[in-house]
């Protein structure tokens, strides 16, 4: 109940945790509440509690599924107890063992190219094959496709989201979400019931970075929500990770502001398991049986003109008429699934 309580935020929560157990302060006096800070609406909340909200909660855990973890269970996730305003309560759905698992957060534009679209769920399949959990926040876009490559290589992946966990945000995303409970979790700080507002989304972010040992970001605006989980990552001393992109692409500036101010630029899956000091296995890396039918036409045409032997780019841009820009995302996202490798002098070899 002391999480439905009007006007007690995460911070006094976490402060009325360190002087009393939950249940001590329903017993306190007005006076005393009072004394702790408190104010008039919250005091009348916690001496004359909503039953009907108890038994929503109540309800909502019954399913063998449904869990609700508080910072002193062994399940609570230690990466995320250690930031500066872990949530006091968090709520799951699914496995729970996955919270204290290696995890990577892909992150990114809502309104996403497609390449960049691609280029998030090749990452986060390759990144499955090499035992990383996939955290991201449902959203359109970026997030989707991250959580869609993850489930594609028979990975797990967390959703982390802005609702409570009886609703799903956007309702486009409906079996998508029951895809990663099946497999994976999803997790939120708010309780059941909870419906999607602006201010959520910031505070979900700190909770995605804060899970994490890293944070990738593949495309954002200059000014993005997913810039603001950058920083926060950075404020929880994370690693951060952002995918290079042309200067004339506004969807490409907050990656490129972000390696500026340090984030390490990526080009390949072992970028990121080397700056977390992962064991990188080539075998790990092998594509899905059916990765072939998933590559569109252009993808398929590129494909064709690179040899058995080094092809470099500007060959490709001669032969193919397509932009470089174009050719070099593709060659990205063929490597990551495994279909073609690179050799030396910048050039690329077809291996199946």
């Amino acid at each position: 109940m002391l999480l439905r309580t009007p006007g007690i935020g995460t911070r006094t929560f976490l402060k009325l945790l360190n002087s009393h157990q939950p249940s001590e302060l329903f017993l306190e006096s007005t006076h005393q509440l009072s004394k702790l800070g408190l104010k008039a609406a919250s005091i009348e909340a916690i001496k004359h509690p909503n039953t009907d909200l108890l038994a929503t909660d109540l309800n909502w855990l019954a399913e063998p599924t449904h869990h609700a973890l508080t910072l002193y269970d062994n399940a609570y996730p230690q990466q995320l107890r250690e930031i500066a305003d872990p949530p006091p309560i968090l709520f799951v759905r699914g496995n729970l063992e996955l919270l204290n698992t290696p995890q990577l957060a892909i992150v990114g534009s809502r309104n996403p190219s497609t390449i960049g679209k691609q280029t998030a769920f090749a990452f986060a399949e390759a990144l499955s094959h090499c035992g990383l959990v996939i955290t991201s926040g449902l959203a359109l876009g970026i997030d989707a496709a991250s959580h869609e490559g993850a489930l594609h290589a028979n990975g797990h992946t967390i959703a982390v989201v802005g609702t409570g966990l009886d609703r799903i945000y956007p309702a486009k995303h409906i079996d998508l979400a029951i895809k990663i409970v099946n497999t994976g979790a999803m997790i939120s700080e708010f309780p059941p019931g909870t419906q999607a507002m602006a201010n959520h989304f910031p505070r979900r972010n700190r909770i995605i970075s804060g899970l994490c040992q890293g944070l990738l970001v593949v495309e954002a605006a200059i000014q993005s929500g997913s810039l603001i989980s950058a920083r926060m990552a950075l404020e929880q001393n994370r690693e951060v990770f952002a995918i290079p992109g042309s200067i004339h692409n506004p969807l490409a500036r907050g990656c490129n502001a972000l390696i500026k101010e340090g984030a390490k630029l990526v080009e390949t899956v072992e970028d990121i398991l080397e700056e977390l000091h992962l064991f990188y296995q080539q075998d790990k890396i092998k594509p899905s049986s059916n990765n072939q039918s998933i590559l569109d036409l252009e993808q398929q045409t590129l494909l064709n003109h690179v040899q058995f032997s080094p092809t470099s780019i500007d060959n490709l841009v001669e032969n193919t008429g397509l932009s470089i820009e174009f050719i070099s995302s593709t060659l990205l996202i063929l490597e990551l699934q495994g279909y073609l490798e690179t050799t030396a002098g910048g050039c690329y070899t077809r291996i199946k």
